[in-house]
């Protein structure tokens, strides 16, 4: 039996998330885990949905710009190999949706970027930190070096 049946990655789609996805993904590889990967919708308005807050990524809507995010989840996925029944996109605060969809799930490891934040960003909280101290699974925090 492995350590971990369920890992879940958050992603922003930035090229170091790709990497913080690939350190994920071989995690579950050599584990044999089931790979999950999410983003959470902070950027642009509320869509309007009558499912709530999650994002259905087989429904066509016609606000664009809800498209657009649920093509770049779908590519995103293909790039790592994750089926589209793994990936999650969801509406809401990050910190909050991260931990509440692996209890949802039953994630048993959730991988984070990190960037280390020292000082005032320190004290206002990142969604590693916030993650980290909420979630009630493991959590990997993996280093993203500024550029």
């Amino acid at each position: 039996m492995s350590e971990y049946q369920h890992i879940l990655v958050a992603c922003d789609y930035s090229a170091q998330s790709l990497e913080v996805a690939a350190k994920a993904k071989a995690i579950a590889d050599k584990q044999q885990a089931k790979l999950s990967l999410l983003h959470v919708l902070d950027n642009i308005a509320m869509p309007d949905t009558a499912y709530g807050t999650v994002i259905y990524l087989d429904r066509v809507s016609d606000n664009q710009p809800l498209e657009d995010e649920k093509a770049k989840l779908k590519e995103f996925a293909r790039q790592l190999e994750i089926a589209p029944s793994d990936c999650w996109l969801i509406w809401g605060n990050p910190k909050q949706e991260i931990v509440q969809l692996a209890e949802q799930q039953a994630v048993d490891l959730i991988v984070v970027g990190s960037h280390g934040r020292h000082g005032l960003a320190l004290l206002l909280g990142s969604t590693a930190n916030a993650v980290l101290h909420y979630a009630k699974c493991d959590v990997l925090a993996v280093r993203l070096q500024d550029k």
